[in-house]
C-alpha cells in the first residue's frame, strides 16, 4: 500500500529506527541472557527459572528452552535479516532441550514455543525454496514441534477435553513426579488459543491427532456458551465444563478465543468456525461494545457491566475487527486508547472507565501496535504513521536501558521493571517494522501468512493440505441470526474506502479529546445544563427512577415518567418536548435502551416454577404451593430429594440484618418477608443464622400466582456462589397459606423441591392416615380429570407483542439496599417471556431506586392497570384475614392450587 510523498523519508527514517531497537534488544539478549528464557535488562542478566524470586504464573511461560531466540525466529525474517535467522535456527537446533523437568503453562508454551517452531519452520522452508539461504535446512524445526506437540498432549487427557493449565514438559500430568494435574480450572483463552499452531502442525505432519485434540477443546466451549447471551465466560472447570468466573469481555482471560475463531476460518476454510465466531461478535456488539469502550459483563446478565475498568490486552480487538471487516468500532476503540496512551506514555494494564490508571505496570505488551499495523493496512490513513511514530519515541525516551528495553513498573511514575519478555521481540517489532516496510522492503509477500496470537507466520497453503479432519460438525447448533452483515470473505482492505479517504478521521475526531473529558459531541448536552459539566448519554442500564439528575435528564430528552397504581413506572418520551435535536436522539436511544433491557431480563436464565409443599399433619403434602425460583443458591432441578424441614419466621422479619433468633431458625426453612434489602442478602443472613432453606413471601397485599406472572428473584450483581441453601419466593395469597397453617397447627414442616412429590415417596417409610391414602387415589383421579380437561383448553397465557413506539413500563423496587450494577432490592427477574415488571414500593423508606425490568407498551392509555384484577384478589383474599375455614373448604382451594401447578408443569414452563 502506498503513501503520501511527504511522509516517505521521514517514515523511512522510522523503519531504520525499529531496525535499530530491534538490534538494540535481540543483541543484549544474545550477549547476556542467551540461552537463558529471557533477558533481565536492568541487570543484564539472564532470567533462569528456579534461580530468581517466583513472580507466580507469569514464570510458568519458562521452560528453559531459550523461548527469547524461538519466540524471535520468523521476526528476524520478517525483518529482512536472513543471516542472523539462520544462525538462530542452527542455535536453537544445537542448543534446545524439550525434555526438561519443569512445569510449564500449556497456553503460553503453545503460543510462543511451539508457534515460534512453526513460524521458523514456515518462513525456513520459504527461503530455502527461494535458493539462496537455509539450503541445509530438512524439517528440523518442524520435528522438534512434533517433539513439543507430544509433550502437550498429556495435558488434554480429560473427560471434557479441555487441557489441564499446565504439564511436566518431562512427566506429563499424572505422573507422581509431574508436580501437576491437580488443577480443575483453566481460562476460556487457554483452552481455545490451541487450533492455529495444533492444526499447522498437523497439516505439517500428516499427523491429525493434534488438530483433533484442538477442535474438541473448542467445540466443549462451544457447547458451554450461555445461550441466551451467547457469551462465554473467563474461567472454567475443565472437568464439568461449569463456569467459575462467569464475567464476560474481550480482555485477558478470553481474547485469543475469539481471536483463533476467526483465524482458524481463514487458515483452514472451516466455515464452522466463522458461524461461531459470528454468533459471538454479536453478542459483543450488542453488550459488550460501548463505543469506543469495551466493558465486561455477566454472561447470565449481560446488560449489566462487571467492572468499571479494562485491561490492556483488549487493545487487540481493534485489529480483529479489521480482519472482520467492521472498521468504524475499531477506529473509535483504537482512538481512545491511542488517547490514553498520549496521557500515561504506554497503556496501563488496566484503567478505569474515565481513564485513570487501575494498573500501573506496562509489561512492552504489543496488542496497540499490531492493531495500530492492520488499521492502516485498511484505512491507508498516515495518522496511523503516526501513532507509530509515538509508540517508537515513548520506547526509546521511557523504556529504553542499556541492555535492552525494560517493561514500565508503573506508568505514572515512569519506574522500571527488570524484564523484557519474549513478546516484545516477537511481536512489537515485528508490527512496527510492517507499518512503516514499503512492499519492496519484504523479501516476501506477507499476505501469504496469517498472524497467530504471537504473530507467528503461517501460510496459507495449510488449508488445502493434510485434511483428515471432516469440516463441518451437523449436531453443532448455531444461533440464527441477521447473516446480512456478516460477510463470508475476508474484507478486501484495498477497497474499504475507495471514496472516501477522510473517513477514518472523521470518526476519530469526535474521540480527540475523550480522555480529558471534553464531550465529543458537542456542548448541547442535556447533562451540562445541569451544572456538573459534560457528561455521556444516561444509559437505561444506569437509571435510578428516585435519582433528581436522572429525572431531571430524562425531561430534557423529552421522557415523562408516570408512576402507575400497581406499582410499576411508566417511561414515554415525546421528541418534541426534548430540549434540543441531540437530546431527543439520546431520548430516543434510552428508550430503545429500556425496551431491549425489558426483553433480555425476559429471556436470560428462564427458569421453572418451583414447588413448596406442605407435608406435616393434617396436610401430609396435599397443598402444593407455586413458588418462584432463584438464580441463586441451591438448584433444586439438581437436587431430586428436595429440602424439607419445618418453618421458622425469623426476626426481623424482612431478614436485611443479622437474624436475631438463630436459635428458632437453624436446621430450618426460614419464612421472611420482601422489601428493603436483596434477596441475595436475605439469603446470606438466613444461611449465616443455620437455616437450611428460605422462603420469601411478598409485602404486596392481595398478590397471587393466580394472577400475577412467575418470577425469579434476581441476584445482587455480585458473585453469589457463596449461597448454598435453597430460596424460593410466594405471592402473598400463597404465603399466607404457610402463616395461617402455623398460627393453627405450630409446628409446620414443608418441602422445597422443583416438582410437587407425590405422598408415597414423601411419607415413604413413615406412618400416614388410611384416610389419606384413600383420598390420595381420589384427589389423582379428580386431577387426571381436570387435566384432559383442561388439556383442549387455549393456553391464555401468551407473550405480548413487543411495541414499535418508545415506550416502556419500569419496575421501581423499594429504595435503601446497594446499587451495583443490578442495584435493586430485592431485583425480580421475569421468568417467562410474557411476564409483567412488578415493583415494591414503600412510602416509610426512601433511596436510591433503579429500573431492573421494564415492559413495552403501544400507548399511555393501553397500558393502564385493570382495576378488576385488583378487586378480584382482594375479595379472593378476605376469608384468609378472618379466622381459619374448615378443612373441606381449605382442601378445595389447595387443591385448584394443585391443578394450576400441575397444568403449568404440561405447558413445560
Amino acid at each position: 500500500m502506498g503513501r503520501q510523498t511527504t511522509y516517505a523519508f521521514s517514515f523511512f527514517c522510522f523503519r531504520n529506527q525499529v531496525l535499530e531497537m530491534f538490534d538494540h534488544a535481540y543483541s543484549n539478549y544474545m550477549e547476556h541472557a542467551y540461552p537463558a528464557d529471557e533477558l533481565m535488562p536492568l541487570t543484564c542478566r539472564g532470567r533462569v527459572r528456579g534461580q530468581e524470586p517466583s513472580r507466580g504464573d507469569v514464570d510458568d511461560a519458562l521452560g528453559k528452552f531459550s523461548l527469547t531466540l524461538i519466540d524471535t525466529l520468523d521476526t528476524l525474517v520478517v525483518l529482512n535479516k536472513t543471516k542472523e535467522f539462520e544462525e538462530a535456527v542452527k542455535k536453537v537446533i544445537k542448543d534446545v532441550n524439550l525434555d526438561n523437568d519443569i512445569v510449564v503453562s500449556v497456553f503460553e508454551t503453545n503460543i510462543r514455543v511451539l508457534g515460534g517452531l512453526l513460524g521458523g519452520h514456515s518462513v525456513a522452508i520459504m527461503l530455502k525454496e527461494k535458493g539462496e539461504y537455509m539450503q541445509w535446512y530438512n524439517g528440523e524445526l518442524l520435528h522438534m514441534a512434533k517433539e513439543l506437540g507430544y509433550k502437550l498432549l498429556p495435558a488434554f487427557n480429560t473427560t471434557s477435553g479441555l487441557p489441564y493449565p499446565r504439564v511436566n514438559l518431562k512427566f506429563g500430568v499424572r505422573h507422581p513426579e509431574a508436580r501437576t494435574g491437580t488443577e480443575s480450572d483453566t481460562c476460556t483463552a487457554c483452552a481455545g488459543t490451541l487450533i492455529l499452531e495444533f492444526a499447522a502442525l498437523s497439516r505439517f505432519t500428516g499427523t491429525s491427532i493434534f488438530e483433533e485434540y484442538a477442535r474438541k477443546a473448542l467445540d466443549f466451549i462451544w457447547e458451554k456458551r450461555q445461550r441466551s447471551s451467547n457469551l462465554v465466560g473467563v474461567t472454567i472447570n475443565i472437568h464439568t465444563g461449569d463456569w467459575v468466573r462467569k464475567d464476560s469481555g474481550v480482555g485477558a482471560g478470553i481474547d485469543s478465543y475469539y481471536e483463533y475463531l476467526l483465524k482458524a476460518y481463514v487458515l483452514l476454510g472451516d466455515d464452522s468456525f466463522l458461524e461461531r465466531f459470528n454468533t459471538h461478535y454479536d453478542a459483543i456488539m450488542r453488550y459488550i461494545s460501548q463505543p469506543p469502550l469495551l466493558l465486561d459483563v455477566h454472561i447470565h446478565k449481560p446488560m449489566l457491566n462487571a467492572r468499571t475498568w479494562m485491561d490492556s490486552l483488549l487493545a487487540f480487538f481493534p485489529g480483529l475487527q479489521v480482519l472482520k471487516g467492521d472498521i468504524r468500532p475499531a477506529i473509535e476503540t483504537h482512538e481512545m486508547l491511542y488517547q490514553v496512551i498520549k496521557k500515561h506514555n504506554f497503556l496501563p494494564e488496566a484503567f478505569t472507565t474515565d481513564f485513570r490508571v487501575h494498573w500501573a505496570q506496562h509489561p512492552l505488551r504489543p496488542e496497540f501496535a499490531e492493531s495500530t499495523y492492520f488499521l492502516y493496512k485498511a484505512t491507508g490513513d498516515p495518522y496511523y504513521l503516526e501513532v507509530g511514530k509515538t509508540l517508537i519515541e515513548n520506547l526509546n525516551k521511557y523504556a529504553r536501558v542499556p541492555c535492552g528495553f525494560a517493561a514500565m513498573k508503573d506508568v505514572r511514575t515512569g519506574s522500571h521493571e527488570d524484564r523484557m519478555d519474549s513478546f516484545f521481540l516477537a511481536e512489537m517489532f515485528k508490527y512496527l517494522y510492517l507499518l512503516f516496510a514499503d512492499k519492496e522492503d519484504m523479501i516476501f509477500d506477507i499476505e501469504d501468512y496469517i498472524f497467530t496470537t504471537e504473530a507467528h507466520l503461517l501460510p496459507l497453503w495449510l488449508s488445502t493440505t493434510n485434511q483428515t479432519i471432516s469440516k463441518k460438525n451437523a449436531s453443532t447448533e448455531y444461533t440464527e441470526l441477521d447473516d446480512s452483515n456478516f460477510d463470508w470473505t475476508c474484507p478486501n482492505t484495498q477497497i474499504l474506502f475507495p471514496n472516501d479517504p477522510m473517513f477514518a478521521q472523521s470518526i476519530r475526531e469526535p474521540l480527540k479529546n475523550v480522555v480529558d473529558k471534553s464531550c465529543p459531541r458537542g456542548i448541547s448536552r442535556a447533562e451540562e445544563s445541569l451544572g456538573s459539566g459534560p457528561k455521556p448519554p444516561l444509559r437505561a442500564r444506569d437509571f435510578m427512577a428516585s435519582n433528581p439528575e436522572h429525572l431531571e435528564i430524562l425531561k430534557k430528552m423529552g421522557v415523562s415518567l408516570i408512576h402507575l397504581k400497581d406499582g410499576r413506572v411508566q417511561l414515554v418520551q415525546h421528541a418534541v418536548q426534548a430540549a434540543s435535536s441531540l437530546d431527543a436522539e439520546d431520548g430516543l436511544r434510552f428508550m430503545q435502551e429500556m425496551i431491549e433491557l425489558s426483553s433480555q431480563q425476559q429471556k436470560e436464565q428462564q427458569l421453572p416454577p418451583r414447588a413448596v409443599q406442605i407435608v406435616s399433619h393434617p396436610f401430609f403434602g396435599r397443598v402444593v404451593l407455586t413458588a418462584g425460583p432463584a438464580q441463586f443458591g441451591m438448584d433444586l432441578s439438581k437436587h431430586k430429594a428436595g429440602t424439607r424441614g419445618f418453618v421458622a419466621t425469623i426476626k426481623p422479619y424482612n431478614g436485611c440484618s443479622e437474624i436475631t433468633n438463630p436459635e428458632a431458625v437453624k436446621e430450618k426453612i426460614a419464612l421472611m418477608q420482601r422489601g428493603q434489602c436483596m434477596f441475595a442478602e436475605k439469603a446470606r443472613n438466613i444461611q449465616k443464622a443455620g437455616a437450611i432453606g428460605g422462603i420469601v413471601i411478598d409485602d404486596n397485599e392481595g398478590s397471587s400466582s393466580d394472577t400475577a406472572p412467575l418470577f425469579q428473584m434476581a441476584g445482587d450483581g455480585k458473585n453469589t456462589d457463596d449461597i448454598t441453601i435453597p430460596m424460593l419466593f410466594l405471592f402473598s395469597k400463597e404465603g399466607n397459606i404457610i402463616l395461617d397453617a402455623i398460627r393453627e397447627y405450630e409446628a409446620v414442616e414443608v418441602l422445597l423441591s422443583d416438582k410437587a412429590k407425590d405422598r408415597a415417596t414423601i411419607f415413604k417409610g413413615k406412618m400416614i392416615p388410611n384416610y389419606i391414602i384413600d383420598s390420595n387415589l381420589e384427589m389423582e383421579n379428580m386431577d387426571q380429570k381436570s387435566s384432559e380437561n383442561d388439556s383442549h383448553k387455549p393456553n391464555s397465557e401468551e407473550a405480548p407483542s413487543e411495541s414499535q413506539d418508545a415506550e416502556a413500563v419500569s419496575e421501581e423496587p423499594e429504595g435503601g439496599g446497594e446499587s451495583s450494577g443490578v442495584g435493586d432490592p430485592d431485583p425480580l427477574s421475569p421468568a417467562s417471556t410474557d411476564s409483567v415488571s412488578m415493583a415494591d414500593e414503600d412510602p416509610h423508606t426512601s433511596g436510591p431506586t433503579e429500573a431492573s425490568a421494564l415492559e413495552p407498551a403501544c400507548s399511555p392509555g393501553d397500558s393502564q392497570p385493570q382495576e378488576q384484577n385488583t378487586q378480584t384478589e382482594a375479595n379472593s383474599k378476605a376469608h384468609w384475614d378472618s379466622k381459619v375455614q374448615p378443612m373441606e373448604s381449605i382442601l378445595a382451594d389447595w387443591n385448584e392450587d394443585i391443578e394450576a401447578f400441575e397444568m403449568m408443569e404440561k405447558d413445560e414452563l
